[in-house]
């Protein structure tokens, strides 16, 4: 079985535009989870959100993926305002939210239903991408046989299969562990530069952020704002593990504008 040619057809232009988030709190009061907030991510760009809990990361990301309202502004999608759940945009979570009952094999062909496409096809095609995620020979597995990482892989798998513009990750692998961590670095960057979709990527981690992303947004709470943007000179495609001058000046940049957002909520 061939690996999987991407295609999402172009673009994948995102646009936040003064874009807000209040909640409202116990007893009606007002919490600002996000200020007033503009950024402009390039088409096939992968781009990282990095902050302390609670200062918006996810609010952004959840408001690009149409699950959250914004109090005010606007997001746009390749200038269409996302108004509500888009199937261009892929969603890859912590939890795995696979589906027990089904394979690995009828997980990735799930996402695919929407499609018109027989079921040779859709077979077809959950076959190569799970071969290119390194699962070849396990596609018969159900997801409580798979280890933590696996189950992931089969995530990754069927969120790529469909070819999304732009692919949300959030904190896709903060549960696993390190040396898991640096497979699913390189599993996700080699799909990624074949498919070209418009990535924005939660962690709490400085070297993943500098491993992965053409762009790092560092965030400060209270409210939720972006504090600065650090662009990655590093030529693609990226071994990871490699650490020269220019990562060690970044890690210690972003390390020490989140001590200082760190330092200023506790005064807060």
């Amino acid at each position: 079985m061939r690996s999987i040619r991407y295609s999402n057809n172009g673009k994948g232009h995102i646009e936040l535009k003064d874009a807000s988030v209040t909640f409202s709190g116990p007893g009606g009061q007002k919490i600002e989870a996000l200020s007033a907030t503009n950024l402009n991510i390039e088409p096939a760009s992968f781009v990282s959100l990095i902050g302390p809990s609670g200062c918006g990361k996810s609010t952004i990301l959840n408001s690009i993926g149409g699950f959250v309202e914004l109090s005010s502004g606007q997001i746009l999608l390749d200038d269409v305002r996302v108004t509500g759940i888009n199937p261009e945009i892929g969603v890859v979570f912590q939890q795995y939210a696979l589906f027990p009952w089904l394979t690995a094999l009828g997980n990735v062909m799930f996402a695919l239903k929407r499609f018109r496409m027989s079921k040779d096809e859709r077979k077809q095609r959950a076959y190569a991408v799970l071969k290119d995620v390194g699962l070849q020979g396990r596609e018969k597995s159900y997801p409580g046989q798979l280890s933590g990482g696996m189950r992931q892989r089969v995530a990754l798998a069927r969120t790529f299969v469909s070819s999304p513009k732009v692919l949300l990750m959030d904190e896709p692998f903060g549960a696993l562990d390190a040396q898991t961590r640096v497979v699913m670095h390189d599993i996700l960057l080699r799909i990624w530069e074949a498919q070209k979709s418009t990535v924005i990527f939660v962690t709490h981690d400085v070297d993943e952020a500098l491993v992965l992303s053409d762009l790092v947004y560092v965030m400060s709470t209270s409210p939720g704002r972006i504090i600065d943007c650090i662009k990655i000179h590093t030529e693609r495609p990226r071994k990871v593990g490699t650490v020269d001058e220019e990562f060690l000046k970044n890690r210690n940049r972003i390390t020490n504008l989140l001590r200082g957002s760190h330092a200023a909520e506790r005064q807060i």
